[in-house]
């Protein structure tokens, strides 16, 4: 979802909820191949994760949109002395959020199980390496972000409202 016009906290927001429902969707999958010990290649189901990554450096730049300044008003010249007249520049902003989608590469349990059709020689096959508890800890984690970039929009939204009654 890309929210434009000038609604910073907007954009910031569904950003933030567009990645957390990203990861419960990751998370929900590997839940369900828990006990998957063949895919499509043969091979027992590997975990799934999320990686976000900014290239954004500080939270001026989060502030900065292009090339705008921010000019102070002073009510008594002795309250503030800047050297630019009351202007700061901000660092220009920086890139966009990536999202990319990894694979766990460790290797799952190891289960004696000499009649199941995929185990090898001696008997034994490799389970998924993918831990419910692991999974449901993450999954109430992106469910509370998700609720906390939700409750940042609504407060974003209620501040615009207010300010056009005003």
């Amino acid at each position: 979802m890309k929210i434009d016009g000038g609604f910073l906290g907007f954009s910031i927001s569904s950003k933030g909820m567009s990645i957390q429902r990203k990861k419960m969707d990751i998370i929900s999958e590997n839940i369900a191949n828990a006990d998957s010990v063949r895919n499509a290649d043969g091979s027992p189901y590997k975990r799934k994760m999320l990686n976000v990554k900014t290239e954004q450096s500080s939270f001026a730049s989060n502030l900065k949109l292009e090339n705008q300044s921010i000019k102070l008003l002073k009510s008594n010249e002795n309250h503030l002395s800047l050297q630019n007249q009351g202007e700061i520049n901000l660092p220009e902003m920086k890139g966009d959020v990536t999202i990319n989608e990894e694979t766990d590469n460790n290797k799952g349990e190891v289960v004696y199980m000499p009649e199941h059709p995929d185990a090898d020689d001696k008997g034994y096959v490799e389970m998924s390496n993918v831990n419910i508890i692991n999974e449901m800890v993450d999954m109430i984690a992106a469910s509370r972000s998700y609720e906390a970039n939700l409750t940042a929009l609504t407060s974003s939204k209620q501040m615009i409202k207010d300010s056009l009654e005003i």
